[in-house]
């Protein structure tokens, strides 16, 4: 643990992309706090994974939808990043929690799509609105999103406007924080294989036939492909990068 390394903050960090992300951040010496919901015992292993890595990890047990409760949140962390990192701030906010929906447009119902929105839109837009009071002047701001956004596949109506909203949102933060030179962007990954949605990229093998034979690239997306995508995005590199839109599909479509 160092004073002098950055620190990222990640929503739902525990499992797929998020474990993902954290390890990739690790392995570029950022020392990690993310979240988890429910899984405690997949927490801890990434966090011991990440200490292998070198740098100092920390898991909370936090849930998006859980609005009311974000100013308890925050001030749980400002006592913990002086506690466990001797930091008053972080550096990198990385958006990622979420959960998938496979729902034709005329079946979804009212309660889902309300959940979809806490989680992927409202959850996300008030959390970032608090954490602006924690990240450092000159940091970076990642978002998640989906190719879904623009592809219009069958049975992704709900999920997919949330991220499309999401979209919209980051292009409206990068110009309202670049006062603080505070860079944000969106990553839109393709189909990955994990088990997000209930393993449908991972499981179905029809699901996959059709990403297979759309995928410029050839093969189905996994975690480890966007992780560096990501943690890119949150370094030096990507100093003059803003309000962007990245997509991470293997050249979908095209």
């Amino acid at each position: 643990m160092t004073e002098t390394k950055k620190i990222a903050l990640i929503t739902g960090g525990s499992r797929g992309l998020g474990a993902n992300i954290a390890l990739k951040l690790a392995a570029k010496g950022v020392n990690i706090i993310f979240t988890y919901q429910t899984n405690k015992e997949a927490a801890l292993q990434v966090v011991e994974e990440l200490k292998q890595a070198g740098v100092h990890a920390v898991a909370l047990q936090f849930d998006i939808v859980q609005i009311k409760k974000f100013t308890v949140f925050f001030k749980e962390l400002e006592v913990l990043l002086q506690k466990e990192f001797g930091a008053g701030r972080f550096d990198y906010l990385i958006n990622n929690a979420g959960v998938g929906l496979h729902a034709t447009y005329e079946e979804t119902t009212e309660e889902q799509f309300d959940y979809l929105l806490n989680v992927h839109f409202k959850g996300l837009y008030f959390f970032t609105q608090q954490s602006l009071a924690f990240i450092h002047d000159g940091g970076a701001i990642v978002n998640m999103s989906s190719r879904l956004a623009q592809a219009s596949v069958a049975g992704f109506s709900a999920y997919a406007a949330m991220k499309g909203a999401v979209e919209t949102l980051t292009r409206y933060q990068a110009k309202e924080l670049s006062p603080r030179r505070i860079r944000v962007n969106t990553v839109a990954p393709g189909p990955i294989a994990t088990d997000f949605g209930g393993g449908l990229v991972r499981d179905n093998p029809l699901f996959r036939a059709n990403t297979l034979a759309a995928t410029a690239l050839g093969r189905i997306g996994e975690a480890s492909d966007i992780g560096g995508v990501v943690t890119f995005l949150c370094t030096a590199d990507a100093s003059w990068i803003t309000a962007q839109r990245i997509e991470a599909s293997g050249g979908m479509n095209l």
